[in-house]
This record gives structure tokens, sequence and C-alpha cells, in this order.
């Protein structure tokens, strides 16, 4: 089979199929790392239409299961992803006619599995802290499901040659083009190994000194088991789409020169970084890879290039990389020490609410409702004095007998407040005010927010005793 790049030439796409791949390469700018003197491009595959560079090999891996007659008319995808695949797959089944089942662990953000079920896939979501074998895992799970269901076809993209031959013959080739054939070293995570091994073999064919830079999370087996040949107990990591507990056989390490093991934390920094200064907005991957590559492209000469990949969109990730709140809750945010400390440390970012009582109970209810803003403070107009919160019981019993809660006002349906904190009050008032109640309400300048008794669990994490 000849390389060739995918994606429609034309200005005109017949189907979004077309619009897999030929995405845009873009330099780094030169002063992001004052220490780097070479130049460093980013291939910004999230750019694909699922979001991620999934879409190249779910559209390679169903085509070509069609010309072996393994996926047939009327017959059902059934695959375990991370979320990014599975994507690439509802997108492809989408447009082809396809059912799809799609099982995912549990850590996977919540983005990610609303987008699944957006796309048309039936979601199993299974435990993620199970071990590989275990009957539940999610590799395990979409086996049997394919197995128990009559025309389904399960593409197990971590043990499929199709998946590496995706990137051989698309995103490798394209790369090499649009670097006009200058590439000296090219750095890559891996999860099923596919990205990287398809790259690296197109790469490698054109010029053999090309350098292959492998980069793994803290966890993962992938680095010990290329550095010793030897698999070791895999561990806990929070980067999503990379790093792996078996040896995948999509992954060649043979065709690995060096690699590289960069902490959850750190790729998280430098995605933020990376969205922040430059508008390049990618996902925790994305920056655990261009962390390596900068430690990399440190030590190489100005006339040098490197290259690695984004391979899937920040937006998937705006409850987890992009939220301080999480961040801080998993302590990959320094803690506060407990002597300074203020309730505007354990605040999470929850929505605020600012309902005056001559306004109609319907705007009240859609801020407690769909906002869940919960208590619902209520407020004298002249002054913004607190004057209670919404008495959900007795809105409840008015929306049971179908009142017209446009003619009706706020003001009418209040009950006692609960304490107020500020944000500059020291913490402990926080555990005081919520020691004998659900939830509290936390003085905002553009309005109120709740506070409960979960959050102030996930937030005294942050506080350093």
């Amino acid at each position: 089979m000849e390389t060739s790049l995918m994606g429609n030439q034309t200005d005109t796409c017949d189907t979004i199929l077309d619009a897999i791949g030929n995405t845009p390469m873009v330099r780094l700018p030169k002063d992001f790392d004052p220490e780097v003197q070479c130049q460093v491009v980013l291939k910004v595959d999230y750019l694909n239409p699922g979001g991620s560079m999934k879409d190249r090999i779910a559209l390679h891996m169903v085509r070509e299961a069609e010309k072996r007659g393994d996926l047939k008319p009327g017959g059902r995808i059934v695959e375990c992803s991370s979320g990014n695949t599975g994507a690439g797959l509802c997108v492809v089944a989408a447009a082809l006619g396809y059912a799809i089942t799609i099982v995912i662990p549990d850590k996977m953000s919540a983005e990610k599995i609303s987008a699944l079920r957006a796309l048309g896939a039936d979601v199993v979501v299974t435990p993620c802290n199970v071990d590989i074998e275990d009957p539940m895992h999610y590799t395990k799970v979409a086996g049997r499901i394919a197995a128990e269901t009559p025309g389904a076809w399960w593409p197990d993209q971590y043990h499929n040659r199709d998946n590496t031959d995706a990137h051989y013959y698309s995103t490798a080739p394209e790369i090499w083009q649009q670097c006009g054939g200058k590439v000296d070293v090219f750095v890559a995570g891996a999860g099923t190994g596919g990205t990287i091994s398809g790259i690296a073999r197109y790469l490698k064919e054109q010029n053999p000194k090309v350098k292959i830079v492998g980069v793994d999370p803290p966890g993962s087996i992938l680095a010990h088991y290329w550095k010793t040949g030897e698999i070791c107990e895999a561990g806990p990591y929070a980067v999503e789409g990379v790093g792996e507990e078996e040896v995948p056989r999509a992954w060649d390490p043979q065709l690995i020169d060096d690699y590289v093991v960069i902490a959850d934390g750190d790729s998280f920094a430098m995605a933020r970084r990376l969205a922040a200064e430059t508008g390049i907005f990618p996902g925790g991957s994305g920056g655990m890879n261009l962390a390596a590559t900068l430690q990399i492209a440190r030590t190489l000469p100005a006339e040098a290039t490197i290259v690695t990949i984004l391979p899937d969109y920040g937006k998937a990730y705006l409850s987890k990389v992009y939220s301080e709140d999480w961040l801080r809750d998993c302590g990959y945010l320094p803690p506060v020490a407990a002597d300074v400390a203020t309730v505007a440390d354990l605040v999470h970012e929850n929505n605020h609410a600012r309902v005056y009582a001559d306004e109609t109970l319907a705007w009240a209810v859609r801020q407690a409702g769909e906002r869940g803003v919960r208590p619902l403070a209520i407020l004298r107009r002249q002054d913004d004095s607190l004057l209670g919160v919404l008495d959900e019981n007795k809105v409840l019993q008015a929306q049971s007998k179908g009142v017209d809660l446009e003619s009706q006002l706020a003001g009418d349906f209040l009950a006692s407040p609960p304490p107020v904190l500020s944000l500059a009050q020291p913490w402990q008032d926080a555990v005081e005010a919520l020691a004998e109640r659900e939830a509290v309400l936390v003085s905002h300048t553009d309005g109120y927010a709740p506070f409960n008794r979960q959050e102030l669990m996930q937030g005294l994490k942050r506080i350093r005793h």
C-alpha cells in the first residue's frame, strides 16, 4: 500500500470523514523557552473532527475491517477507549451508519463521556482501579460485550496493526512533507503505541538518523519495559490517553531511541501554559509531550528541528487539567499553610447568583435548578442586603400544583438563611459553620455561592498543617 495523506484536498468535503487528517504544523514561539535555540514544531492533531489524532486510526481500522469482512453492514463497533479513539470511532460510525458501544474507565473526564453519548454511542463506564486481568477492566469488558453481541466487531486498538499503519500512512507523511523533509527528533507519548510506532517507522525509512523519543507518565510500564525488557508493576497516574499497564502489540519499542518520564503535574502545567501564552489548547498528554520536547530541545543545536504532536483538545479537560479546583484537590498545585489559609482557599468554582426579591419565581428556580445554586440567596434590591434563601419546599409545592412561576415573586418564597462566610475569613470558620449543617453561603463580589460539606472535605486537602 502506498503512503498517502488523509483528507480531501478540495475546498468542500463530501462527508466529515474527508476532513480527517491534513492538520497544521505550528512553530513554537522562540521566546517560549529562552534556553531552546532549535526549531520546535507542533503537529496540532486535535484539529481533527473528533478532537484528536485518534480519528485517523478510527477511520483506517474501520475501512480495513470492512475490506476483510470483519465489519459488515448493520454491524456494531465495540471498543475500549480512554475517550479519544471512542470519539473517533463514533464519528466514523455515525458517518457510515454503524451502531457503536464504547467502554471507558471512570477516571476519564466527564466531558469525554458526555461527548461519546452525544455522538450516539452506548457508553459503558468501568472502574479504573482494577488490575488488567480483572474481568471489570475496560479491555476485558469490551472483549466480552463484543463476543456476546451478534455482528459486533472489536477493533482492539492496543493490539491492532491497523492502528500503527494509520499513522504510517497518514500522520507521518504529513509531518515529513510539512517540515520539508527536515526532522531531527520526533517526540511522542504512547498509550496503544500506534502513533509513535507508525510515525517512527516512516520517518526512519526517510532518514535513519531521525531520533525517536518516547514519553511516559510515572506509573506506566512502557518506559521501564523499554529500558530493561522487564514488565514492572503499574502504578496510578492522572494524564489521560497515554501510558499503559500491559505491553500493547501496536507498540514497537525497537523503533524508539530514548525514553523520558514526565510527572503528571509538569504535564498539566505545561498544557495550561501553552494555552495561556500561545492560544494552542492541548490536553494533558500534549502538555506531557511538550515538556519532554523542551527538555530534549535544550540540548540541541540551533539548526535542529524537533517535532512533537498534540494528540487532543483541551476542551475535553475543562473539569480537570484546566480546573484549578481539580488541580488543587489532587495536589498538583502547592498547598496553603494552615496559619494563613482562608475560606477562599477552600471554596470551589461554583456558580454565583444575585436574585432579588422582586424578580420572578421562574428566574429563581432557573438559578437553583438549572445552575445548581443551592441554597439560593434572595436579596433586597435597594441595598443588596440578604433577606433569606429560596424556600425549596414551598417552591416544590407550588410547582406540583401547576402554579405559574412567572406570576410569583421570589421574595414570597423565603426561608431563613444559613450562615454567610466571606472569602477573607479564616478557614476554621468554614469548618465550624458546617459542623451541624449541610451548606452555607459564601459572599462574592457578584453574588452568593453555596459551599457544602462535600466541598469542605475536598478543600481541606489543600491546606498544609
